[in-house]
This record gives C-alpha cells, sequence and structure tokens, in this order.
C-alpha cells in the first residue's frame, strides 16, 4: 500500500473516529493540505480537525467549503507565522497582505437566538435579496432577542437563584409588559419604543404592548443617549390605573466586556472570518501589535470614463509606488462610472474596457502589484442586480479585464466586512457606502 493510500486511509479513519462523514470535495481538500506537511502528516491533520471542531458546522456530513476555510486560515497563519520569523518585528507587505481577510455579505452566518433553549443557531438555506413581508418583523426580532440574552446575563437584571432578604436589593429583574397587568408596585421591563397611535407612545416587546408616559417632574432618571423610535430600551416604572406604565427610569441595555461575550458565545462566528483557538488568537493580536507600518488607502468615487480622475489616481499610485513601506490595501469604491448603470445605460463593453485600462495603470507599478492588494467595493449606482443593500459584488462581465492583470484583486459586496490579524478586533472594519 502506497503513503497516498495510507494517508487517505488514516484521515477518512479519523475523521469518523470524530464523527463526520466527508465528500469527495472536502477529503482532497484535506489530503491536500496534509500532504504539505512531509513527515507530519499525523499533527497536520489533527490542527486541522481540531479547527473543523470549533467552526459552526451545519451538518456532520462535511462538503468543501468549510474545510477549505479552515485550510485558509492555518496557511495565512503559518505564512505570517514564518514572514515574522523572517523578517523581524516588522512584518513585510508581504506577511500583511496574507493577514488581510475580506468577507461578503452573503458570506456572513446568519444566527438566531432561541429563547426557550437559550442557544444560538445558524441559519440553513440561502437567503433572498429582497425579503418577503415578514422580513422586517424578523429583524426587530432578532435584534431584541440578541440583546436580551445579553441583558439576562447581566447579574442586576437577573432573577436570584435563592430568595434571601437580601434577594431585591440591587436587582432589578426584568417582567414581560404582558405581566404588568393588575401589578402594582415598581417593575423593570424592557422593550422597543413605537408610535402605536399619533402622538402616543408605546414600549413593545415580544408579548405585548403598554403606552408609556414619561413624568419629568417625579425624580425622572435618564441615562445618556439619543433614543427614539425603534430604539431598544430598559425601563423602570409602575402601571397606573389607566393602564398607562409611567417611566421613572430609561435608558439603554448595558454593555458587555468583549472577552466575556467571547467566552460565553464560544464556537459561534458571528463576524464570518472563522473562529480561532485562544493560543492562535494570542499570537495574531502580538503579530498585530507589531504590524506598525501597515497602512490602508480608502478611495471614492473612481470614475473611470474620466480622464482627469484617473490622472489624479496615477498621481496618488505613483506616490505610493515610490515610498519605502508600500500600502497593505487599496480600497476602491464606486461609482465606477460617472453616470448611473441603470436601465439607460447602454455603455457596458465601453465600462469593460475602462476596467481593463484600470488594470494596466495599476500593473505599472510593480511593487503595488507584488506588495498590496486591492479591494473593489461598488457604488449605490454601479452596475448590479438591484440596488439595495447589501449589495452584490460587481459583475464578473466587468473586471474580467482587469483580473488578467491583477489577479489577487478582491471584488466584495457593499458593505463588507475586513479583518487584519485578528477577527473581530477593533482592526476589523464594517463599511457601507
Amino acid at each position: 500500500m502506497n503513503s497516498g493510500t495510507m494517508i487517505r486511509k488514516k484521515v477518512q479513519r479519523k475523521c469518523k473516529i470524530r464523527g463526520y462523514t466527508l465528500k469527495v470535495e472536502a477529503l482532497d481538500e484535506m489530503l491536500s493540505f496534509v500532504n504539505r506537511f512531509q513527515g507530519a502528516e499525523d499533527d497536520a491533520l489533527d490542527l486541522l480537525l481540531d479547527q473543523l471542531d470549533h467552526d459552526s458546522l451545519k451538518s456532520s456530513i462535511i462538503d468543501r467549503e468549510p474545510v477549505h476555510r479552515v485550510v485558509t486560515l492555518l496557511l495565512e497563519a503559518e505564512a505570517a507565522s514564518n514572514a515574522f520569523d523572517d523578517e523581524g518585528p516588522g512584518p513585510s507587505s508581504d506577511s500583511s497582505s496574507s493577514a488581510i481577510r475580506v468577507i461578503d455579505s452573503f458570506l456572513i452566518p446568519k444566527l438566531h437566538y432561541d429563547p426557550i433553549k437559550k442557544i444560538f443557531h445558524e441559519h440553513t438555506g440561502s437567503l433572498p435579496t429582497h425579503g418577503d413581508a415578514s422580513a422586517k418583523a424578523a429583524l426587530y426580532r432578532d435584534r431584541f432577542l440578541l440583546l436580551f440574552q445579553r441583558l439576562a446575563r447581566d447579574q442586576h437584571f437577573s432573577k436570584p437563584a435563592f430568595e434571601t432578604e437580601m434577594s431585591h436589593v440591587g436587582s432589578c429583574e426584568i417582567s414581560p409588559i404582558q405581566s404588568l397587568v393588575g401589578q402594582t408596585g415598581r417593575r423593570w421591563v424592557m422593550g422597543v419604543i413605537s408610535q402605536l397611535e399619533d402622538g402616543h407612545f408605546y414600549l413593545e416587546d415580544l408579548t405585548a404592548s403598554v403606552e408609556i408616559k414619561f413624568f419629568f417632574d417625579k425624580a425622572y432618571k435618564i441615562t445618556t443617549g439619543f433614543f427614539s423610535e425603534n430604539t431598544i430600551v430598559v425601563a423602570e416604572g409602575e402601571m397606573l390605573l389607566e393602564g398607562i406604565f409611567q417611566v421613572i427610569t430609561c435608558g439603554f441595555p448595558p454593555l458587555e466586556d468583549r472577552d466575556k461575550s467571547l467566552k460565553l458565545l464560544a464556537g459561534h462566528d458571528f463576524f464570518g472570518g472563522g473562529i480561532s483557538t485562544k493560543e492562535e488568537t494570542l499570537r495574531l493580536a502580538e503579530l498585530e501589535k507589531r504590524a506598525v507600518n501597515d497602512m490602508f488607502v480608502i478611495l471614492s468615487d473612481i470614475w473611470l470614463d474620466n480622464e482627469e480622475v484617473m490622472g489624479k489616481l496615477e498621481i496618488v499610485l505613483n506616490g505610493f509606488e515610490s515610498v519605502e513601506v508600500v500600502p497593505s490595501l487599496f480600497v476602491f469604491m464606486g461609482n465606477f462610472c460617472s453616470h448611473p448603470c441603470n436601465l439607460s445605460f447602454h455603455s457596458f463593453s465601453t465600462l469593460r474596457s475602462q476596467f481593463g485600462k484600470l488594470g494596466q495603470l495599476i500593473a505599472a507599478h510593480p511593487r503595488l502589484k507584488e506588495h498590496s492588494r486591492f479591494l473593489f467595493i461598488p457604488g449605490p449606482d454601479d452596475a448590479g442586480p438591484s440596488t439595495v443593500l447589501p449589495r452584490c459584488a460587481l459583475p464578473k462581465y466587468l473586471t474580467e479585464e482587469l483580473q488578467k492583470h491583477i489577479p489577487n484583486a478582491i471584488f466584495s459586496s457593499n458593505p463588507c466586512r475586513l479583518t487584519f490579524w485578528i477577527t473581530c478586533d477593533v482592526c476589523s472594519i464594517e463599511w457601507c457606502f
């Protein structure tokens, strides 16, 4: 039995032990990764499977996509580590480029909170670009539940485990609005401010709604913030005889420390950049701190059909070509044409050739082409199937000529998410233009 067959059987056996069933494409992806590490195949396979365990898998039957995502993360981490070892404390543009990941809006995991089981589950199946009539209600419901599960963990708003004389000292247990009927005394509620009738404001949660009234002359307290309709607030007050909830204290739900959230929600990928182990996160955090020379250049309204704009863009690229450390990332945002690409626009073939000229312009700067990444985000009037957000990436027909000159160009949605070294850190950005 040759070594290739032995490794294949070993991969299948270890996956079966962990409860995974591999499709052919997933198996080929695993073998391609493991074969990179001659003599250390077992360690490489164990590392890959450990990362898959931390990933949010939809099923025990694994296809190529989750394996490819994890393999990409591991290879990027290895490239960053090697570059750091070679270059020392200042990462090169090559290593920084490998640390950049762009997450398309249509690939971000959609997680929903189940208030009964008190767990998050990932939405399965495709999501339409245009929502149906229930989508708006679902948006507010999911947002409410997301805040509610966080508030339920706060020690000041959770129900005491044991009833003692001191149980109610400093405790602000949240009551459902439906339970306020017939209740006396002060209660804490959480709800959405809405105006169900002209001039009358209400608080709504998932159980009921109640009209509210603010009494500013009765020691009314409000926290810092801007409160408007559709804002979720936590309020203290009491029911009046006429069925109105008199608000005494009002504020936003309390914040939760990021580290605490990550610890409690471990295993869930809200951002879309994958899940890293604690050791991997610490290592990447150190690399990010040392990336002091990295720079992102963000440009908008790159009108390819305007000679003045293209001339100015060439000046910008010439300037960055001559600096000591070139930017790690260029973000080119639309609109890419001075005329809206609507139904009356009939110059798509011309726009395609103009994208090709842009590729030639970038390729004429060898240092930028080799060491920088280029991200293209569509504008509100660019070509696409819809004008609503999120917008799909630029059509492939328009970008094919450019990619011949810049093979590593990235075309993403509007908005999109960007990670630099660490997923969901302060360097993570979501753009919407």
